[in-house]
């Protein structure tokens, strides 16, 4: 019997669903992280100076681009903007919508979602087949950072309390390899860029309303054992000794990876032998020399 070729299920669909509904409701008091991931998205855009007929935004909370390119003059140069209107689909990142046939996109958003790809090589794939020669992927996912204080104070208190503890937060991705993964899913000129966002809330129980507010809160698969009230008191009590300022507030770190590709096409430029040093970078950008003549 051949091993099974499927990828390993790391996340439950339907639980991430049923958080995404509730998240509808309520991430407008705790969409920092959304924001701020689409407004570098839409940044990147106003740098590029061409257009985006067919564009599309498989974000699981595609509002935040919306309201970003809104108030952008790279507005008039994209869409409109197909989105993913099912919550199941928007669930399970992995799959592309129907109608984004293969070669159909110039451009490509995901924000925020793909952390919760079951088989993250395969949904960057998917994502690169459905752009046209030449289209861009921008996308962002949480990275191996992101509450790393808090999984470490949970961790601690149920093995005090139990003498066992089960993952609470989510394995994210290093941010180092995102280029390698679009490298791998087949994109050209992957480039990768990791942001690191601390915020400060006033205790524990701050923090977890803001990340069931964006629905960012555990989806592992499998029976998950609840926190008791006894637990949850010891890791706030930990939180405090082992992070909080000097004013008792505590930080949480978020890693926000920021990823951009290209399907490939035969216009783009290619990258030299290593070590031919046959071009400068001030080239390679398009950067202008200024002389003392401009005044600068």
């Amino acid at each position: 019997m051949s091993p099974s070729s499927d990828p390993p299920r790391i996340f439950d669909v339907q639980r991430r669903a049923a958080r995404l509904e509730r998240s509808e409701r309520t991430l407008a008091r705790a969409d920092f992280l959304h924001g701020r991931a689409a407004e570098n998205a839409v940044g990147s855009l106003e740098a590029l100076m061409r257009n985006w007929p067919e564009a599309a935004d498989l974000s699981a909370h595609p509002g935040a681009f919306a309201a970003a390119l809104a108030d952008s003059p790279a507005a008039e140069r994209v869409g409109p903007v197909k989105t993913v209107g099912d919550r199941a689909a928007r669930a399970g990142p992995g799959v592309t919508p129907p109608d984004l046939a293969a070669g159909s996109q110039d451009l490509i958003v995901s924000l925020m979602s793909l952390h919760w790809a079951n088989d993250l090589p395969g949904a960057l794939s998917q994502i690169r087949r459905a752009l046209k020669p030449d289209g861009l992927f921008l996308g962002t996912l949480l990275g191996a950072g992101t509450l790393k204080e808090l999984r470490a104070v949970l961790t601690e208190a149920e093995l005090e309390a139990r003498g066992g503890a089960q993952a609470r937060v989510s394995p994210f991705a290093d941010g180092f390899d995102g280029a390698a993964l679009l490298q791998r899913a087949g994109f050209a000129l992957p480039v990768a860029d990791v942001d690191r966002v601390t915020v400060r809330y006033p205790d524990l129980l701050a923090l977890i309303r803001d990340l069931r507010a964006m629905g960012e809160t555990n989806v592992l698969a499998g029976a998950v054992r609840p926190l008791t009230r006894g637990i949850l008191a010891r890791a706030a009590q930990l939180y405090v000794e082992r992070y909080a300022d000097a004013d008792g507030r505590i930080p949480a770190t978020f890693e926000i990876v920021h990823l951009a590709g290209w399907a490939p096409h035969e216009s783009q430029q290619k990258p030299l032998p290593r070590g031919s040093a046959k071009m400068r970078l001030a080239d390679a950008l398009g950067v202008r020399e200024q002389t003392g003549e401009d005044g600068v």
